[in-house]
């Protein structure tokens, strides 16, 4: 019939997987505004099984929330930032330059972007769980390299974080022009932040 959904036989995990996928593509173009019965035709499911896998809109966004943000964070980060044998500057490019790879996509950004304008609260549990677990270390790094001669404040690491991060949203929200290799943009950006204590 013309106008119905016509459903593919998969099992439960990999139909959730599928619905998992089409919100994140989903959301990511029109924001959490989008009504569920759109995003239902364009998972290819009806509105009614959708919630039999997501209980609420609520439920779902926090699946998107965990695939898009948490699931990107990579365990190895914390300890390679404070591994004391290599330079700090060396693992502060190092750790940006992951962190660009993992979250420059048309998917992070855009969500992010969107959740911010709607005023949902994802951006402030992601803001507050990265702050915790990476910068705060982070800071911490620096005031140990610094002894003594310069004592960074949490703006200063986010004045680090936010210009490079301002990359991705020129590239992916307002389209602009971004070196393809960021490498020596990174670089240059933590040479900047190390400046107050270099000899």
């Amino acid at each position: 019939m013309e106008g119905s959904i016509i459903r593919r036989r998969l099992d439960p995990a990999a139909r959730r997987e599928e619905i998992i996928r089409a919100a994140v593509a989903y959301f990511a173009e029109v924001g959490f505004g989008g009504p569920t019965r759109e995003l239902a035709q364009r998972a290819g499911v009806t509105q009614a099984l959708l919630y039999n896998y997501f209980a609420s809109k609520a439920e779902l966004r926090e699946a998107v929330f965990e695939r898009v943000y948490l699931g990107r964070i990579a365990p190895h980060w914390l300890p390679e930032l404070r591994d004391r044998s290599l330079a700090l500057r060396q693992r502060l490019c190092r750790f940006y330059g992951e962190y660009t790879q993992a979250i420059f996509t048309y998917e992070w950004m855009r969500i992010f972007m969107w959740a911010g304008l709607d005023g949902d609260a994802l951006n402030r549990r992601y803001l507050e769980h990265l702050s915790g677990l990476l910068l705060a270390p982070m800071r911490e790094e620096v005031l140990a390299e610094a002894a003594g001669r310069w004592a960074p404040q949490m703006e200063d690491v986010w004045n680090l974080h936010g210009g490079i991060i301002y990359l991705g949203i020129r590239r992916f929200i307002y389209h602009q022009p971004v070196p393809e290799d960021l490498t020596p943009v990174i670089e240059a950006a933590v040479e900047r932040f190390l400046a107050p204590f270099r000899p």
